[in-house]
């Protein structure tokens, strides 16, 4: 089989590996679209500090079951899957409080165990979800990335009252947009400085006057005219910078919560006191919790739209080519889909 292999830092090959053969509880998968996903890009430059090299990479893809190992329902043969990425040990604390994103002993296929950015790949049956015939194999491939969204917004809590506020559109910051407008149907106001962000944005389902360049107009003012001058009640940062942190926490009206996605080693400079005389809740999120049955869900409701972020889908040996698209081309590429083939 053909695979992306990460051999160390800066190193990237497509090469021919051996067939991996699905243990007891596992299934083996023939992807079919896997995304490229910022810390695909972080592992390639070496700044992912839980990977081991050489790695196959790749923690957002679907395919089609083609065999499974002991234990495992033969029934499940031919069946499209999206694959949760997260294998949780279910005995430490965390596991048994219901928080195995955040297991002690976490495994995240792509990054602790090779991934998806491979023809096939040997997977935990239970982390298989079945895609209904309704979802295009593209859509599918989306699954963890809003799954991602899906488990920050569960971690804040979203209110009726809400007025949101998100920095970013990329990838991350387009998923929350779709989750919190059109599954919780609130007001959401989103950042960026590039303008084909935003028009993504809109196509997400943000208005004109919800979408604010920051290049172009100081935030503070921008919803002050926008009438939220009492500040977002929900925000979340889908960015990473630590003054964006600093921001939101002068920004945020009494009592809101903050989200926080991301794994910037550069402290922020907070004063405890703006935090404790609003209150503020800060809900820091890390992969997804169980999200993948809500996700797949709401894509079968049609409550949110993959198409709307997917700008392209390159064949996988054109790896070099998706990689350029995805790091260096944010005015023209978001998510980016490796294509394995085999069109169903």
């Amino acid at each position: 089989m053909l695979s992306v292999v990460v051999d160390r830092p800066h190193s990237l090959a497509v090469r021919e590996m051996p067939e991996p053969m699905a243990a007891a509880g596992e299934v083996r998968v023939r992807v079919r679209y896997a995304g490229i996903c910022g810390s695909d890009l972080h592992i390639y430059r070496g700044h992912n500090p839980f990977v081991s090299y050489p790695r196959i990479i790749g923690h957002e893809f679907v395919g089609r079951i083609e065999s499974v190992g002991d234990g495992v329902d033969a029934a499940r043969v031919g069946e499209l899957v999206a694959v949760d990425p997260v294998i949780s040990c279910g005995c430490c604390h965390a596991c048994q409080i219901g928080r195995q994103n955040v297991c002690r002993n976490l495994i995240v296929i792509g990054v602790h165990r090779d991934g998806g950015f491979s023809e096939y790949v040997c997977v935990p049956a239970r982390n298989s979800f079945r895609i209904p015939d309704s979802i295009a194999d593209s859509c599918a491939a989306t699954v963890e990335p809003f799954a991602v969204a899906a488990n920050v917004t569960a971690r804040t809590g979203v209110l009726d009252s809400d007025v949101a506020l998100i920095y970013g559109a990329g990838t991350v910051g387009l998923t929350i947009l779709q989750v919190v407008k059109r599954v919780y149907g609130v007001r959401a106001f989103i950042t960026d400085q590039l303008d084909e962000r935003l028009a993504l944005a809109r196509n997400c389902g943000a208005t004109a006057d919800e979408t604010i360049n920051t290049r172009h107009e100081p935030l503070a003012d921008a919803l002050r005219t926008r009438g939220a001058a009492d500040g977002p009640t929900l925000i979340f940062d889908a960015v990473g910078h630590p003054a964006i942190l600093e921001e939101a926490v002068r920004l945020a009206a009494p009592a809101a919560r903050i989200g926080l996605l991301g794994f910037s080693s550069t402290p922020s400079a907070i004063a405890q006191q703006e935090l404790t005389k609003k209150e503020l809740t800060l809900c820091a999120s890390r992969l997804n919790c169980a999200m993948f049955p809500t996700v797949i869900d709401w894509l079968e409701r049609g409550l949110i739209t993959p198409d709307s972020i997917i700008t392209h889908k390159v064949d996988f040996r054109d790896i070099a080519r998706a990689f350029n698209l995805a790091e260096n081309n944010p005015a023209e590429s978001c998510k980016v889909l490796l294509d394995f083939g085999r069109e169903r």
